[in-house]
């Protein structure tokens, strides 16, 4: 008699049963994914609920790149196989937008276009390691670095901060966590959670030190355009050009122009690592949405007006929800300097009693406000940071206000 798919013998557990890999079964769930759903759930079953979770601006994709992916949609060259390493036209034109905007010369065959900024991290570190290898990773980081690092074999080796430093990591703390395995170091500027943006100054001389060490230095760059007030952004390679052979710069399109859902990022490596990666990518996704590619195309060969408009919009937003935080009793917030989130300090209202429960954790926490105050943030334990928490300020300005005014009065309710 055949066995037909789904008639198990008997009933079996996915943790240690073999269903599994080992690989996949370790992989965490992307908190912020996680917070989102369970948010827009609760919307869904009537509740009114402000969501600080999702990483994603909240303005439409602007009209000239939506255009451009309707025209794309009824040209028959979309409808097929493309090349796997990206459109060349796409290749030359994120060539010629990143020597526009952060002054690094590359050829377009240092190009792979990624499904997503988030395929290129782990395409980077997929193609760099070998089991075993360390990679040391800034702490508070987003999420799916770790999880990158370990599904390519990798180790992450957290490097904590706080805002004592500005949630920047020094050069002798590296120095200090370097080991003989150490092969890689990322740096992320501006930062997801902390917003925090480097200097010219502090990036060299972390990248004097990786330069030095020898090591590959997987830089990402997605927030580039979202730098606020005097600070101003830049780039490892440009910064540093003896590490030119030896670093990635992992971009996209999703948080410059609102086109997180179009899901088109790339990587910029030496030669021989993109025409590996690419390699890689022919054997698991080949080329990216065809129309897609088209929509980034107008996107980056455009000018960056639309840009600069959302940009004063989260500029404003980040000055005020800095200063609603700052407000609340036994809150500490440092002031974001790029991307759009805020990194409260949150160790000042846990242990209180909030209708009788008292979290001791920023994941506690965020389980009672959710429940009472209806306002769903990340809790720092996804970014490695117990104690603090991400807000992202990507919202309506009038949600932004609802949602801090509603956690205040939660707080201040609140007893010893």
């Amino acid at each position: 008699m055949c066995q037909h798919w789904g008639m198990a013998a008997g009933p079996t557990t996915l943790a240690g049963s073999g269903r599994l890999s080992r690989r996949v079964a370790a992989v965490e769930p992307s908190a912020t994914l996680a917070i989102d759903a369970r948010a827009k759930a609760l919307r869904a079953s009537g509740a009114d609920v402000v969501a600080f979770g999702a990483g994603e601006p909240d303005f439409a994709t602007p009209a000239a790149i939506v255009e451009a992916a309707v025209a794309a949609c009824r040209d028959p060259r979309n409808h097929r196989y493309t090349p796997t390493a990206g459109l060349p036209e796409l290749r030359e034109a994120i060539a010629e937008k990143t020597r526009r905007d952060s002054g690094l010369e590359i050829a377009p065959s240092q190009v792979l276009v990624t499904n997503g900024g988030k395929h290129a991290v782990e395409n980077a570190f997929a193609t760099l390691l070998d089991p075993g290898d360390e990679v040391l990773v800034p702490a508070p980081y987003w999420t799916t670095y770790p999880e990158s690092i370990r599904l390519a074999g990798g180790v992450a080796v957290p490097v904590p901060t706080d805002e004592s430093t500005c949630f920047q990591v020094l050069p002798e703390q590296l120095e200090q966590l370097a080991g003989k395995r150490t092969k890689a170091l990322l740096f992320v500027s501006p930062s997801n959670p902390t917003g925090a943006v480097y200097g010219r100054s502090a990036m060299e001389g972390i990248g004097r030190l990786a330069a030095e060490r020898g090591w590959w230095v997987v830089a990402d760059e997605i927030y580039e355009h979202l730098v606020y007030g005097t600070d101003e952004q830049h780039s490892m390679p440009v910064v540093v050009p003896e590490l030119r052979d030896r670093c990635i710069v992992v971009n996209g399109v999703a948080k410059t122009y609102a086109m997180t859902g179009w899901r088109v990022g790339w990587m910029i490596a030496p030669p021989d690592v993109t025409e590996a990666a690419a390699n890689l990518q022919s054997h698991t996704t080949s080329n990216v949405n065809n129309v897609a590619q088209r929509a980034a195309l107008a996107a980056v060969s455009g000018d960056l007006s639309a840009v600069a408009e959302m940009r004063a919009v989260f500029d404003r937003r980040r000055r005020a929800i800095h200063a609603m935080l700052s407000k609340i009793p036994g809150v500490t917030c440092f002031e974001p300097q790029g991307a759009f989130y805020a990194f409260p300090n949150l160790t000042g209202v846990l242990e209180r009693s909030y209708e009788g429960r008292r979290p001791a954790t920023t994941l506690e926490l965020a389980e009672v406000v959710l429940e009472l105050a209806k306002v769903a943030f990340v809790p720092g334990e996804a970014f490695g940071a117990p104690g603090y928490a991400r807000f992202s300020y990507a919202l309506s300005d009038g949600d932004l206000e609802k949602g801090i005014r509603r956690l205040a009065e939660l707080v201040q309710a609140s007893t010893d």
